[in-house]
């Protein structure tokens, strides 16, 4: 057992990348949806402060998530994109103003796939699908070999304008989580069939995002433990996946779980008290020396430290209890420590904790979290309110590009 003094060291202590990076401690914002940008892809001032605030808290690296580098299949219409049609400026101002006090900033570039959002997109995954809930036309081979390109602009623009790595987004359901399950790609050719060959679209991406970026600077990636769906990507898959991962340059896998696939349950849901996927990190440890990052359940201190002290984890990813408090960091980093007070809800809905989290996000972007009373309906009605207003936006914005096909 360690004690307090020992505890604040291990979570102080850096944390070299293979690119050469340092990080300063072994406490991130992980990525999560803040729905803060303004229904064109550009940020508005409440995203830029929200992030500003997390490196004030002391953190050492935060995740922007999610970052669309193609419109066509975004997410959310709150998300961020990274192209040709981006406010380069405000970019600018952004990480001038969040890439301080030694913290960095990562966005997490990703492509929605089956699960692109349907009001402002035409859904296309690895296999057709026209299941209960969810159907999307398939790619074309000619489109898959048009990825890797689509996330080297958006790594490369990113590194343009400041960021400071990227986070490349292989899990939780959309596209490349969706090649690599066989519960979304039924394909039959060279991007199907084996785990190889569902992995190969993101092998080939990593390199050539390499490739153009450069050695130095980092390039990490988030991947599923497991689906938590039948039929869907088991943890001996997923460690198979960290093994052909550990043979590229990437420098952090950030473990998750689960996915949005309709009807899903969220890793958030379970039954479980503590972190979510320290098992499976504890076998991925044994097949790779690459920087691990466990994101999910962490809401003491205690439990951070443990994962850390284990030599099973790297860093430690806090979404929610950062949410709560945004120095959370610093609090974890001092003796005397202390722990976020988690709201409890009563029969939430499907999506109404993810929800209220992301208005509470709104809440600290404007200062104003002091005054943040929403209850659980209400905070539903306005994010709902809010996707619809920007839906709107983002046709007028982007319909140009919803014509290629």
């Amino acid at each position: 057992m360690t004690n307090n003094s020992e505890s604040i060291h291990l979570l102080q202590s850096s944390l070299e990348l293979p690119c050469g990076v340092i990080l300063k401690n072994r406490l991130a914002k992980s990525p999560m949806s803040d729905s803060l940008a303004n229904g064109e892809g550009n940020p508005t001032e409440a995203q830029i402060r929200l992030y500003e605030r997390w490196a004030e808290g002391g953190v050492a690296l935060s995740f922007i998530g999610e970052v669309q580098g193609d419109p066509r299949f975004p997410e959310k219409p709150g998300n961020l994109v990274l192209g040709a049609h981006s406010n380069q400026n405000l970019l600018r101002l952004f990480t001038r103003r969040t890439v301080i006090e030694a913290a960095h900033l990562w966005p997490q570039i990703g492509h929605a796939g089956a699960l692109s959002h349907l009001p402002i997109s035409q859904p296309k995954g690895p296999s057709a699908l026209d299941i209960e809930d969810l159907q999307c036309a398939g790619m074309s081979v000619d489109e898959i070999h048009a990825l890797p390109d689509m996330y080297v602009r958006t790594a490369l623009h990113a590194k343009n304008v400041g960021f400071s790595g990227v986070l490349i987004h292989a899990g939780h359901g959309f596209l490349l989580s969706q090649f690599l399950s066989p519960l979304f790609n039924h394909r039959n050719d060279g991007y199907g069939g084996s785990l190889e060959a569902r992995c190969r679209i993101v092998l080939e991406i990593i390199s050539e995002i390499r490739r153009v970026v450069g050695p130095s600077f980092p390039v990490g990636i988030r991947i599923n433990s497991t689906d938590q769906l039948e039929g869907g990507l088991t943890e001996a898959d997923a460690l198979e996946v960290v093994h052909l991962l550990d043979q590229t340059s990437i420098d952090l896998i950030d473990i998750s779980g689960g996915t949005y696939f309709p009807g899903a349950k969220a890793s958030s849901e379970s039954s479980s008290r503590g972190p979510y996927f320290l098992d499976f990190a504890r076998l991925a440890r044994g097949v790779t020396n690459v920087p691990l990052m466990v994101t999910g359940g962490f809401k003491k201190r205690e439990q951070a430290v443990d994962a850390l002290s284990s030599g099973v984890v790297d860093m430690v990813g806090l979404g929610r209890a950062m949410a709560l408090n945004p120095r959370l960091a610093d609090t974890w980093l001092s003796e005397g420590g202390g722990d976020p007070d988690f709201p409890k809800f009563e029969s939430a809905p499907p999506g109404g904790v993810t929800a209220w989290y992301t208005m509470r996000l709104k809440a600290l972007g404007e200062d104003r979290e002091s005054a943040f009373k929403l209850d659980l309906p209400s905070a539903i009605r306005i994010y709902e309110e809010r996707d619809a207003q920007r839906c709107i936006k983002w046709r007028k914005k982007f319909s140009h590009q919803q014509t290629k096909r």
